[in-house]
């Protein structure tokens, strides 16, 4: 690029005043929250803790709402996508910028970003990593102001962690691509605009026989249909694609190279989940002390050392996480490490589950109407899916095993790494 046609590269602020820009605007978009004096108190607000947002649809809809709103406001006043690239609609900011600004805003009420995890943590890195200039200029600025969800179509009913079995067919017809096959376990794919689709598109070999493309979830042959789980909600679908017509422009990648797009996914996809709550649980730890004092339990040695062993494992997932994010610091991908802490995170969920289950007892099974021990019934109900989600625990330590670790492996010459 010649200095005519380059970009200036954008002023960084100091931290102090990038601090005092946030809070500015924070002050004058949103009401600080209120906070309880020393932290927990048994008995104060609602006790849910569930693990998947699960309102019925019309809650849901007022919820999106308010998300998309917020999300407006801070795109359009430069906090909406604070380390993306200017080109693409960014601020183009160092991650500790990024960082400061969460920090900043949990101390403020607004609307939950549950409706954009899939959106901002996985399909908007891979179309900016993968995506052709005009459809980066079309969709990132929308993904991150907000106006467009994406979704993420991998997993199938008869490929869930083998993705390279996956059997939806994506056949080229001129300048466009006609996809039929059906996806499932499709997060928010009912209320999403786009979607991240995986398809076959050769005959073979394994791996190299993949294409991945953004499809219109609006479009003609789309079907959805939700997916009751054991929690009671539907926050899960099921998407048939029937003769579904896509633009070749709007392919990520190479013909067949859909292999690289998916583990770029799949990468941001581990961190995102294991960032999302390997750590922040720690936040928590109040809660399971005071529990197991309401059901005099806080004197058990049994109790006590179960509840020190999910305390150093929260704490240890926080430390690996901020490491992690340290060493990204310098703009690389995400990396194996987003397997340790995708695993960190279900292990610890599960640790968190048994210990309650031990608290509580009969409590998880009966609704006595008493505050803080129901409620975690949604919780277990909801950990089993996390191990499933992102790459099977099964998964991750292979990962680990063969590109941290190193250690041998049968596998044919020539063929690609599990995911």
């Amino acid at each position: 690029m010649t200095s005519a046609t380059a970009t200036a590269p954008p002023t960084v602020p100091d931290i102090g005043a990038w601090n005092n820009e946030i809070l500015a605007f924070l002050e004058g978009h949103a009401e600080r929250r209120e906070q309880q004096p020393g932290g927990f108190h048994w008995g104060v607000g609602s006790d849910r803790v569930a693990l998947f947002s699960e309102p019925d649809r019309a809650e849901e809809a007022t919820v999106i709402a308010a998300a998309k709103a917020w999300r407006r406001t801070i795109f359009d006043a430069g906090f909406g996508w604070i380390t993306g690239p200017t080109e693409y609609g960014g601020r183009g900011l160092p991650t500790g910028h990024q960082r400061a600004y969460q920090e900043l805003e949990r101390r403020f009420a607004t609307p939950p970003p549950d409706p954009f995890m899939i959106s901002l943590g996985m399909v908007a890195p891979t179309v900016l990593t993968h995506g052709l200039d005009h459809i980066r200029r079309r969709y990132l600025p929308a993904l991150y102001r907000g106006d467009l969800i994406g979704c993420q179509l991998f997993s199938e009913p008869g490929a869930g962690s083998d993705l390279a079995g996956v059997a939806t067919r994506a056949v080229p017809d001129g300048d466009h691509w006609t996809v039929d096959g059906q996806k499932v376990w499709t997060s928010g794919a009912h209320y999403s605009d786009i979607g991240l689709l995986l398809a076959r598109t050769s005959p073979g070999p394994r791996h190299r026989n993949l294409t991945a493309f953004l499809v219109d979830m609006h479009a003609p042959g789309v079907d959805v249909r939700p997916l009751r789980q054991m929690t009671g909600g539907a926050a899960f679908n099921e998407v048939f694609l029937t003769a579904v017509t896509i633009p070749d422009d709007h392919r990520l990648g190479d013909v067949d190279g859909g292999w690289t797009v998916a583990l770029t996914t799949l990468m941001h996809e581990r961190n995102s989940v294991g960032g999302a709550g390997g750590g922040a649980g720690i936040l928590a730890a109040a809660r399971l002390v005071e529990t197991a004092r309401r059901f005099g339990l806080d004197r058990d040695p049994v109790t006590r050392q179960a509840l020190a062993s999910v305390y150093t494992r929260l704490a240890v997932a926080r430390y690996t996480r901020l490491r992690a994010e340290a060493g990204r610091r310098s703009g690389r991908p995400p990396g194996p490490e987003g397997s340790i802490a995708k695993l960190a995170h279900t292990q610890n969920l599960a640790a968190v589950a048994d210990l309650m289950t031990h608290i509580l007892g009969p409590h998880l099974v009966a609704d006595t109407d008493q505050w803080g021990t129901w409620a975690w019934s949604e919780f277990l109900l909801g950990a089993p899916g996390f191990r499933l989600g992102g790459g099977t625990d099964e998964i991750q330590r292979n990962i680990l095993a063969e590109r941290v670790l190193q250690l041998p492996k049968d596998q044919p010459p020539g063929s690609a790494p599990p995911l």
